[in-house]
């Protein structure tokens, strides 16, 4: 082949793979155009790399218009199929009027959706691992195929969509997290970025809302108390995992509270155990109580000598303890013939605590570590001391433990003569 003194087209054949093995390299940059699709070509770099290109002029100045030119991809990489379906789709963007290398510029400064999700997930250091799983897993599975788009190229029409097709896939928990965690992974960049606007709030601004979270109400303990032990006690036979349920069903705790539970946090000669990671980011200490007591104790003499220093550690999970009950929730549900979930045991918890024995709203809060309210007046008041929060909270335990077993009237009547004398 003659060798070509300059970038100009010296040769012109059907861009095929063999057509592209026998093109050689020269001492300067040649490109070989495509004989069917104008502007289609492969550049030829005196190291022997050869890449497809796509070179076109904007607007209808003919030879007068600026020339431009786009690298589509090496040739080593991308077969040339691929390579001539983007060089049409890109000629058509520009007989539609549109810059492709200009929107190609403008795509590499601005950043893809999966690095401004990794900026959202660094800014806060003090995030709990779970949560932080749990954010990859509701952001991005439900928007895989967003992860590489550049964050303007999102549409307001796009969240609709999406939104739509997650809430039919995975659920409208699902789909609300989701969007929800994708307008907050919005929220930096728009400051960033001089004219990117926040698809999410564009659609809310356009008639989008979100689904409505509709609150689970329990039946009263008296009725939802000995099913779910029924069925508990069907279902769950791994020890362990039932002792997770007791535990929860006990001191009204959060799952993520319950589960992550290590022995140097339990001081059983004290009577008192201690969380550090907490929804609130406040550290819960507790009193134990009669009832935790028994479970600890079962606990110990099955796992407190193994590694890891796990309340309820498993042999199989990753992270040295359970972590997914989720599984037994419709099993008790359908054995026990009441809805369970394990929310739901702190929602009973607090309804024991309010209803049934009429503590103090604020002792209630305390116990299940709610955010504090705005109140003043509670704001100035001194933290409970454990030795306030252990007699309420062996009256909780023994009424939940009462009317689990069905026991109503023994039930009232030791509420009863608790508060005679």
């Amino acid at each position: 082949m003659a060798n070509p003194g300059k970038r100009v087209a010296r040769v012109k054949l059907t861009i095929a793979r063999r057509a592209i093995d026998n093109l050689e390299p020269a001492e300067k940059p040649w490109i070989a155009w495509d004989d069917r699709l104008t502007g289609f070509g492969v550049l030829v770099h005196p190291s022997g790399v050869k890449s497809f290109i796509v070179n076109y002029r904007l607007g209808s100045g003919g030879r007068s218009a600026p020339n431009k030119r786009l690298v589509i991809g090496r040739c080593d990489r991308l077969a040339p199929e691929h390579a001539r379906r983007e060089a049409h789709r890109l000629l058509g963007m520009v007989a539609m009027g549109e810059d492709p290398a200009a929107e190609r510029a403008r795509s590499r400064r601005m950043p893809p959706l999966k690095q401004a999700f990794e900026d959202y997930m660094k800014a806060n250091p003090k995030r709990k691992s779970s949560t932080n799983e749990n954010y990859r897993d509701r952001f991005e599975r439900p928007l895989a195929d967003w992860l590489a788009r550049p964050l303007d190229s999102i549409t307001r029409s796009d969240v609709e969509d999406r939104f739509n097709r997650i809430t039919e896939q995975r659920g409208w928990a699902t789909a609300n997290q989701c969007i929800s965690l994708l307008r907050s992974v919005y929220r930096r960049p728009c400051v960033d970025f001089e004219g990117l606007a926040n698809p999410v709030d564009l659609w809310l601004a356009g008639g989008g809302r979100f689904h409505h979270k509709p609150r689970r109400k329990i039946p009263p303990p008296a009725e939802i108390l000995p099913c779910w032990r029924r069925g508990i006690e069907a279902v769950v036979s791994n020890p362990a995992i039932r002792d997770v349920f007791w535990f929860g069903m006990y001191t009204g705790m959060r799952r993520g509270e319950v589960l992550p539970l290590r022995w140097d946090r339990v001081d059983r000669e004290a009577g008192v155990f201690r969380v550090d990671e907490t929804k609130t980011g406040a550290p819960l200490e507790l009193p134990i109580t009669r009832q935790l007591a028994a479970i600890l104790d079962r606990r110990w003499a099955e796992s407190g000598h193994l590694e890891g220093g796990w309340v309820f550690p498993s042999a199989t999970s990753r992270t040295g303890y359970f972590v997914k009950l989720t599984y037994f929730h419709r099993r008790i549900s359908e054995a026990g013939g009441a809805k369970f979930w394990f929310h739901g045991m702190r929602n009973c918890f607090i309804t024991v605590a309010e209803r049934e024995l009429m503590l103090p709203h604020a002792l209630t809060k305390r116990l299940v570590n709610h955010a504090p309210p705005n109140d003043v007046t509670e704001g100035y008041a001194a933290d409970w001391t454990i030795g306030q929060l252990r007699e309420p909270a062996q009256r909780i335990a023994d009424c939940i433990e009462g009317l689990m077993k069905g026991d109503s009237g023994h039930v009232n009547g030791k509420m009863e003569a608790q508060a005679a004398s």
